[in-house]
């Protein structure tokens, strides 16, 4: 590989927040938990989708993928940030350092074509609802679901493969809590203003084009809700319109500000918080916005609980 010859870092040092000594072990205690109740929320959800035959239609098998990508996500930051934190700071390989980068890329990407299909399957519910057993037939499904995840790879590929060929000759500190692209760059011995135009350009069309696609959505779903002549149909709408509009703005909105920022655009500890957002709360709020608050999910999991004690009785 290109960087047995240029580099001569081999690790790294991930600092997350050894600059809040004080702040170590209560932040260690609090993001285990949100871990632990993100992996368990997302869980059910895939383990009820999955059994529930009545959910396997477009929105609930989307939720799944959603699930599969928050969950994957979360167990590629979480477990190396409570390292970090418990150590204050970490040690990192090299090839490990750009398999999470990879991973983060993946999971980041594809989750932001997830997010711009769900949209879309809502539209076409909610605005068009004679169409959208052909609009959203079970081949257009698969067609949107295969997308999302083979741009998410094609991301981690080319990005982490073009980061992972800088000459990196010290020094070997991160100045963060994972091995995200920006953080890792800044430690490149190499003009990366070609790469800069690259992600610049990647991260327009990555996240701020379905995030606008998201919105014109959004936007005409609030046109058809108005029209509806039930107040409180009307009602359930917009609170499901908003609970959606708030996790894809979190989500949308810090990775936008972590990936489009200028060098010096924000300190480092508001990039670990704008981090944080979209690594660890979209990932936790997402089974509550999407899944758990609805009725038919809740419906399927107290089914299948009443089947597991019926089970256990017998």
């Amino acid at each position: 590989m290109k960087r047995q010859n240029q580099s001569s870092v081999v690790e790294f040092i991930l600092l997350g927040f050894s600059n809040f000594p004080e702040l170590q072990e209560q932040l260690f205690g609090i993001f285990l938990v949100i871990y632990l109740v993100t992996l368990m929320g997302n869980a059910i959800i895939i383990v009820v989708i999955s059994l529930d035959q009545s959910l396997h239609v477009p929105m609930y098998l989307f939720l799944l993928n959603l699930s599969v990508v928050e969950v994957s996500f979360s167990a590629v930051i979480m477990p190396e940030m409570l390292v970090v934190l418990s150590t204050e700071k970490a040690r990192i390989s090299f090839v490990s350092c750009f398999a999470q980068m990879y991973f983060i890329l993946l999971f980041g990407g594809t989750e932001c074509f997830l997010l711009g299909a769900m949209a879309y399957d809502r539209f076409a519910a909610i605005c068009h609802p004679l169409n959208y057993p052909m609009t959203m037939n079970k081949k257009v499904f698969m067609k949107l679901v295969i997308f999302s995840w083979v741009l998410g790879f094609m991301l981690g590929t080319v990005q982490t493969s073009w980061v992972s060929s800088f000459p990196f000759c010290g020094p070997n500190e991160i100045n963060h809590i994972s091995c995200e692209t920006p953080a890792v760059l800044e430690l490149a011995c190499a003009d990366i203003f070609l790469f800069e135009i690259y992600a610049f350009t990647g991260t327009v069309l990555i996240i701020l084009v379905p995030f606008f696609l998201i919105l014109l959505s959004y936007i005409w779903i609030l046109f058809a809700i108005l029209k509806m002549p039930s107040t409180t149909g009307r009602q359930k709408a917009f609170s499901t319109c908003a609970s959606h509009l708030t996790s894809v703005t979190l989500f949308y909105g810090t990775a936008s500000m972590t990936y489009l920022q200028p060098k010096s655009g924000y300190s480092p500890e508001t990039k670990k918080l704008m981090s944080l957002s979209y690594s660890l709360l979209t990932p936790l709020l997402n089974p509550l916005i999407y899944s758990l608050r609805n009725s038919e999910m809740k419906r399927a999991l107290m089914k299948l609980w009443r089947r597991k004690l019926v089970l256990h009785v017998v």
